[in-house]
């Protein structure tokens, strides 16, 4: 049983399989699509958020080396991504990679945590939209404070009330919408994907220009403020199953500010980079895989880096550190200087920022299961692929479907820290998968190889597993059930429909699944 369990396919056949006409995605994806891409899912409401509350709440105008610590622990990941990448351009990105190096338990272990991580995140991203449009609409019309442009009864909590029953409308309009484009064409969804980040990122270096008018350099100082504690701050200080897990094994009281707090805030902005992985999600659609996937992944990270830096320096450098607001940062920042009208723009630059990143999430869900349907773990039939649109039908509806009922119905916010703790699972395996496979396939064509093998990946896994240990209690306590539903499923069903269980092949005639062969 425990070699059934650790089996691995070969990525001989994983290429195999990408060339099945039935099963074939269109390759239609250059390296300036795959880098659009990333940005697109990489920038969303936490450039105009996030920056706020990791100064406010941890690192002061320390929040730019603290954007940088992240970035640097992203690029780690990023490089062994970029590998397998180019190495196994298959669809599936860590759930392929695991399979092949670490056997079929980890691969389902890993695709499992991506089915939490894709599908919550398009399903809380759509919800985040729906606020900002609600915000956006609000703004326009000149509502006054406390009156909305959206009834609560179709807001879902976005206006700040409660009602009984509702339910976010317009999230799933949004949905609805994204879905339809994406199961018409991969090519027509990166059309609008394009149109949109180019939307975006103008906006980003619009408020960048216009803030730094704004800038007192006495802001900057001191740049690391004195630790102190969170009471003497006035920041609200977490306790119970809400406070972070290391915090909770080690009893320690925190702190905010000076280095400590520089590593604090690195750990609350890493997840405004979460999104470079799914770039990997469409390697069967890019027309040079081996050479456009690393360009892709690493590019849009780097682009994304800088534009975070800067509008870190931007904020901080408006107001100090104790006035910045911790929501809608950007905006309010905008508005306590006397510029209402650019808070504006900045929530039309959320509203497009979060429809590339419902778009590109929903996409990357559709791959991802379309990878795991094609190996068995769930109805091969369901990986077939329209001979018009060349784009999984079936999964494609099922992925639209699942998100609009989970963005109409979830309260908001409740799911949220769930994608982290999944995304982060999938950094650790992958780093620590790129090692294995550079030891059992030495053999393999590598386009771009991780340097300094394996101290980077190593430091990957580490730093990604100190990031999951400052999650909170209550996200692990969520998480662990999550698995347990996974192993019921997989060893009730999947271990027992894989091709590399049955031997079946994606239709007659084709080649037998192939094993990799086991290494001592």
């Amino acid at each position: 049983m425990a070699l059934n369990l650790l089996r691995t396919k070969s990525v001989e056949q994983s290429l195999n399989d990408a060339d099945e006409p039935e099963y074939q995605l269109r390759k239609t994806l250059s390296a300036f699509d795959l880098t659009v891409f990333g940005i697109g899912v990489i920038i969303g409401a936490g450039i105009f958020t996030l920056t706020g509350r990791a100064a406010h709440n941890a690192a002061g105008p320390g929040v730019i080396l603290s954007f940088i610590l992240a970035a640097v622990c992203c690029a780690l990941a990023a490089m062994c991504y970029a590998e397998f990448a180019s190495t196994v351009p298959v669809s599936g990105s860590a759930y392929t990679f695991s399979y092949a190096a670490l056997g079929e338990i980890f691969a389902w272990i890993i695709g499992w945590d991506l089915i939490l991580e894709m599908f919550l995140a398009a399903s809380v991203v759509a919800q985040g939209w729906s606020a900002y449009f609600g915000t956006f609409l609000d703004q326009i019309t000149g509502k006054a404070t406390g009156q909305h442009v959206l009834p609560d009864v179709i807001a879902n909590g976005a206006n700040g009330n409660s009602v009984p029953f509702n339910i976010d409308l317009m999230a799933v309009l949004l949905v609805l919408v994204l879905g339809a484009i994406m199961i018409k064409g991969i090519k027509e969804s990166m059309r609008l994907n394009r149109v949109l980040v180019i939307l975006k990122v103008t906006i980003v270096l619009f408020v960048i220009i216009a803030g730094i008018a704004f800038i007192n350099r006495n802001n900057w100082s001191p740049f690391i403020p004195t630790p102190v504690s969170p009471e003497s701050a006035g920041v609200a200080q977490m306790g119970g199953m809400t406070q972070p897990l290391l915090q909770w094994m080690s009893g320690s009281s925190p702190m905010i500010y000076g280095w400590g707090g520089v590593v604090a805030g690195a750990a609350l902005v890493f997840f405004a980079y979460i999104g470079f992985d799914i770039v990997a999600t469409t390697a069967e659609e890019a027309r040079n895989p081996k050479r456009d996937l690393p360009i892709g992944i690493i590019a849009s990270l780097v682009i994304c880096t800088i534009l975070y830096c800067v509008v870190a320096l931007v904020i901080t450098g408006m107001l100090p550190t104790s006035e910045i607001p911790q929501s809608a940062a950007l905006a309010q920042a905008f508005t306590l200087v006397g510029k209402p009208w650019i808070a504006i723009i900045i929530s039309a630059g959320a509203v497009c920022g979060l429809t590339t990143v419902v778009l590109t999430m929903m996409i990357g869900s559709t791959r991802l299961l379309f990878a795991m349907s094609r190996d068995g773990f769930f109805p091969t039939p369901l990986a077939k692929v329209s001979p018009k649109t060349k784009t999984p039908l079936a999964l494609g509806t099922i992925v639209t479907v699942v998100c609009a009922i989970v963005a109409g119905l979830t309260p908001v916010g409740i799911l949220e820290e769930m994608v982290n703790v999944g995304t982060l699972a999938a950094f650790v395996l992958v780093s620590v998968a790129v090692i294995v496979l550079r030891k059992k396939r030495p053999d393999l064509q590598r386009p771009f190889k991780v340097p300094f093998m394996p101290v980077i990946p190593i430091l990957s896994a580490a730093i990604c597993i100190y990031l999951m240990l400052n999650l909170a209690v209550e996200t692990w306590l969520r998480f662990l059930i999550w698995l347990v539903i996974g192993f019921a499923i997989y060893f009730g069903y999947s271990h027992w429909h894989t091709r590399m269980q049955t031997g079946k092949t994606l239709h007659d005639g084709a080649a037998p699944v192939e094993s990799a062969p086991v290494q001592e």
